[in-house]
């Protein structure tokens, strides 16, 4: 299948640069069973679901990933550097993508300002960078000082980041420090909108997948199945992934409903997990799975004995 299916036509217009509020208030178009399409707001899922039905959100929490420095060398050369966190490797070191790579090289020194500073360490072969972040100071006190929320292309080409996006981008149910995207779909509800679902006795479940980097990263390939995307890390716990398994038949039917792609992703990493392994054996797996299109996530599931 040719990338060049999937292009679509999209005005600057129809662009959201800031939240509509309430956020509750945002657009729903609803695909029925037979194809049909209506058009309602998201306040309305209450009355679109079942009574026994069950949403799954991701508690993710997105992270001020991207930083701005100059980069320094033992000549005394410098050069403007922009480096998007991508994944933790220990207690000091995170992967990043870097924008003007080609001026870094191993052991240059990146001054972020705010006194935050790290080196380049390594060059990995798909031209990120491995960072060690200079002092003792945990990393994320570090990012809360020098650090802007990683705000999508489509967004921050038109408007530079600013305070209100650290509550903008985040949903209600950010919980867990790891993502450099938002699930966005999970943007879009309040606690007023629970509570109606709630009242409408709909189940809420959580799970966590930290969106990478990589989904900022274009798609140069020609074909779907040559695309490589970049590891995510997600865990999902036994009744999340209850909840998220097919449905049983009617007349006991309740439907799962995920909030946003990065729910289906995980879910779906574990429902194949279940098929290629004796998974039930095991009270927590850590894998990586290639799946359709190349795609790749780190998956880590704890399993009740």
């Amino acid at each position: 299948m040719l990338v060049d299916q999937f292009d679509f036509a999209l005005p600057s217009e129809c662009i959201a640069l800031r939240p509509v509020a309430p956020r509750d208030a945002a657009r729903l178009l609803r695909v029925g069973g037979d194809g049909g399409l209506s058009d309602h707001i998201v306040r309305d899922l209450p009355q679109l679901l079942r009574a026994g039905d069950c949403l799954v959100f991701n508690d993710t929490r997105v992270i001020p990933a991207q930083l701005e420095g100059v980069r320094r060398t033992f000549k005394g050369g410098e050069a403007r550097i922009g480096a998007t966190l991508h994944k933790r490797i220990d207690l000091r070191c995170w992967q990043a993508f870097i924008r003007n790579a080609k001026r870094l090289v191993p052991g240059d020194r990146i001054d972020f300002g705010y006194d935050v500073s790290a080196t380049a360490q390594q060059r990995l072969p798909d031209g990120s960078f491995i960072l060690r972040f200079d002092g003792d100071e945990p990393v994320e006190l570090l990012l809360e000082r020098a650090g802007r929320m990683p705000l999508p292309p489509y967004i921050a080409g038109k408007r530079p980041a600013d305070a209100r996006d650290a509550h903008d981008y985040q949903t209600m149910f950010a919980e867990r420090d790891g993502a450099v995207a938002a699930p966005t779909a999970a943007l879009h509800f309040t606690q007023g909108l629970m509570d109606a679902l709630a009242a409408a006795h709909i189940g809420v479940e959580r799970l966590t997948l930290h969106v990478g980097a990589g989904t900022f990263l274009p798609v140069k390939a020609e074909e779907l199945k040559d695309h490589r995307m970049h590891a995510e890390w997600g865990e999902i716990g036994a009744e999340a992934a209850a909840a998220a398994a097919p449905s049983p038949p009617p007349p006991q039917r309740s439907e799962p409903t995920m909030a946003g792609p990065t729910s289906v992703r995980i879910s779906t990493l574990r429902a194949t997990l279940a098929e290629r392994s004796d998974a039930a054996h095991l009270t927590a797996i850590e894998i990586a799975l290639e799946e359709s299109f190349g795609q790749t996530a780190m998956y880590r599931e704890e399993i009740a004995r």
